[in-house]
């Protein structure tokens, strides 16, 4: 399998989205007919005929029970080729933001048959052998989608609201540090405002801007998001738990968990 072919899988479920060897793949995916029920980022999502949907975090989606005539194509792309392919706008940034709180999103029949052609011209150009300019080819492919569903995401919600540049950039940054999993043992937003060189009061100034949510939001979001996640493997007990997140005990575990997902990590298990 070359490179592009590598970067740049089509499937034809959503059951590879965060499982295997597509685990870190972002999927954009439309839905052709029936439709498909999940969980996401612990809230339950209905994707039916006419969707499109973008999950650049495949680990939080569980549960899934699509109908019977449910059909869908999905094209798998890693992050490294979508930072490639990522077009000059300041738009994902926000639109980043928001997919992570509701990743589906209703196409008019105009946006539907565009979704569609993107699909089919990544598809095409996926197949073609010997194309001297073949990582080009797919490159300007990919962008071509994501900028198509840039704009099915702003339509939807009708951002009247610019961000600047910078502002994108830093929280796109703000991100990639709760990614890489910072939050496991850093939950204070004064750690984060350093790694980026600026002021906390600046940090939840762009959050805010940016995503409607304070920095504080998304820090909590990803920390229980991953607390869950790990609860569900009882091999671990609640003292290595405590230590992998970096509280000073178990006791300290058990508060943060009570605050902020309303029961004991205990509980969680049972």
């Amino acid at each position: 399998m070359d490179s592009e072919r590598a970067n740049i899988i089509i499937g034809q479920s959503l059951d590879g989205i965060g499982r295997g060897e597509l685990a870190g793949y972002l999927a954009h995916a439309y839905c052709h007919a029936g439709n498909c029920t999940f969980t996401y980022n612990r809230k339950e999502f209905t994707m039916a005929t006419g969707d499109c949907m973008i999950t650049r975090r495949g680990d939080l989606v569980s549960d899934m029970r699509p109908s019977g005539d449910f059909r869908v194509e999905v094209v798998y792309v890693t992050p490294e080729f979508i930072q490639l392919s990522v077009p000059q706008s300041n738009y994902g940034a926000k639109g980043g933001v928001r997919l992570f709180e509701d990743p589906i999103m209703h196409l008019t029949p105009e946006q539907q048959s565009l979704c569609v052609l993107d699909i089919e011209s990544i598809k095409r150009r996926l197949a073609l052998k010997g194309h001297l300019f073949h990582r080009d080819a797919m490159i300007n492919a990919v962008q071509c989608m994501i900028i198509d569903f840039y704009d099915f995401h702003a339509q939807i919600f009708q951002e009247e609201e610019k961000i600047t540049s910078q502002y994108a950039l830093i929280m796109d940054d703000f991100i990639a540090l709760l990614e890489r999993g910072d939050f496991r043992q850093n939950r204070e937003i004064g750690y984060y405002a350093d790694k980026l060189c600026i002021t906390t009061k600046y940090l939840s100034e762009v959050s805010k801007k940016v995503s409607g949510f304070p920095a504080n939001y998304w820090i909590v979001r990803y920390t229980t998001l991953d607390i869950l996640r790990q609860l569900r493997d009882k091999r671990k007990s609640l003292k290595e738990l405590s230590d992998y997140y970096g509280f000073p005990s178990p006791s300290y575990f058990n508060r943060y968990v009570q605050k902020y997902i309303g029961a004991a990590p205990g509980e969680l298990r049972e």
